[in-house]
């Protein structure tokens, strides 16, 4: 069976085909970096038309890839939510009219289960239950995952996103866009116990986040050395905020396995690719006795093979999308 995944739901148009559950046939991602560098962020409209113009270039191209045609398609996986509304109507718009056209079914599925499932599209699976953290530039949570449609969230961000916060940090500090890598790649020339940066663990056993604080922490040490006129050590300032972020998620996570007693541990989301996360991560689950599994890099950002995975699994279970449906910003996922 041949899936065909679209994902739209920010700025990178994505579409991949999936043959069954298994083997990823093509799987293009078409990002719009460049577009939004100059803004130090995304702006929704300049997004949106972004993908009016990709998605069937995108489409054709990995079809081509795949060495198959619409034809051959038998599901249409399209993701529904969350996102920016004028970016997921494209996607989603364009899945419908495939659908109606082809005369073949399709799905929408939630941008989280593309995430909290993307472990499962590398070779070395997952298995029922584990705790999941998804973290990226819109979404910071925690969920327990019993199977491939049982999801409970356990916790999630109260105010800003860690991605959300790697960019901000940056656009402060004049680095440019996207956020993440850039002053991941700064913190390696730095050291991170040069500088003290606050962790907010908020109440007892709490599996939340916030990051509000943190954020400001790094702009009042910013005012103050202006102030002061001294020179901001970036280098030093980019290592101590992301360990401050990381230690949060890393011990949060690790907490979460033990109010679940998971034994299981999944991570999803563009900032899973940050490699200090994936090391402190695995080291704390290796102490913990906790087997840590852990996405390609392709498969941690938004792409469209997850998208094509959740949606075939939804599929298996009787699921159908209908031409009524809209596209949601906000997800219900485990609540």
């Amino acid at each position: 069976m041949l899936t065909l995944g679209i994902e739209t739901s920010c700025d990178d148009t994505a579409v991949a085909v999936l043959e069954d559950d298994a083997r990823i046939r093509a799987n293009i991602i078409s990002n719009q970096d460049m577009i939004h560098a100059r803004f130090g962020g995304i702006v929704p409209e300049l997004a949106s038309r972004r993908h009016m113009e990709s998605i069937t270039v995108v489409t054709n191209e990995a079809l081509a890839q795949a060495e198959v045609s619409l034809r051959d398609i038998d599901l249409i996986a399209v993701t529904q939510g969350p996102g920016l509304i004028g970016s997921l109507l494209v996607g989603f718009s364009y899945a419908k009219a495939l659908s109606y056209t082809l005369n073949k079914p399709f799905v929408g599925v939630d941008h989280m289960s593309g995430h909290l499932l993307s472990a499962f599209l590398e070779k070395d699976k997952p298995s029922f239950p584990y705790v999941a953290l998804i973290v990226s530039g819109g979404t910071t949570a925690l969920y327990y995952a019993k199977s491939y449609h049982e999801f409970s969230l356990l916790g999630r961000t109260r105010d800003d996103a860690a991605g959300e916060a790697f960019d901000k940090v940056a656009r402060l500090l004049s680095l440019g866009y996207p956020g993440g890598p850039v002053v991941s790649e700064r913190a390696t020339k730095g050291s991170s116990s040069r500088l003290s940066l606050p962790r907010a663990w908020l109440d007892e056993h709490s599996l939340d986040f916030s990051f509000s604080g943190l954020k400001t922490a790094v702009l009042n040490y910013c005012n103050n050395c202006k102030s002061l006129q001294r020179d901001i050590q970036v280098e030093d300032l980019c290592a101590a905020f992301e360990q401050a972020v990381i230690e949060v998620l890393v011990e949060k996570t690790i907490l979460a396995t033990h109010a679940t007693k998971a034994e299981n541990v999944v991570i999803g989301g563009g900032v899973s690719a940050n490699r200090r996360l994936r090391y402190h991560l695995g080291q704390r689950c290796i102490e913990e006795g906790k087997k840590l599994y852990v996405p390609a890099l392709t498969h941690c950002t938004d792409n469209a093979a997850m998208i094509a995975f959740a949606g075939f699994k939804q599929f298996e279970r009787g699921l159908q999308g209908s031409v009524n449906e809209d596209v949601f910003s906000r997800s219900s996922l485990g609540l």
